[in-house]
């Protein structure tokens, strides 16, 4: 059995947790913030059988595409205005941090 915990994009979150449904995959979705943007993702806290971790993994990856977006960085308030106004720039979101990590035990009650 493995725990697969799997950071994603809010974006991506319901799309995916669809494809988890469709495919007989339990999950549990937890709202989570973080990252350079601060921005809200959605954590899948997964348990299946080993051989199943490949199908889990190619569902994130197939729903999970990074992509490049315009953010504007937040203005600092120790510096003028006139001489620190902040440009967008292009950064890249999207995509999927995965934990695959090994049980030792598991129970359901």
């Amino acid at each position: 059995m493995k725990l697969i915990l799997a950071i994603v994009q809010d974006k991506d979150g319901g799309r995916l947790s669809n494809e988890f449904v469709d495919a007989g995959i339990r999950a549990t979705k937890l709202s989570t913030t973080g990252g350079f943007l601060k921005a809200g993702n959605t954590t899948f806290i997964i348990g299946v059988e080993e051989e199943r971790v490949d199908d889990v993994l190619d569902l994130i990856r197939k729903n999970c595409q990074s992509r490049e977006q315009f953010m504007t960085p937040p203005v600092s308030l120790d510096v003028s205005m006139e001489t620190n106004m902040p440009y967008p720039v292009e950064v890249q979101v999207g995509g999927a941090t995965v934990f695959v990590l090994p049980v030792d035990q598991f129970q359901q009650f």
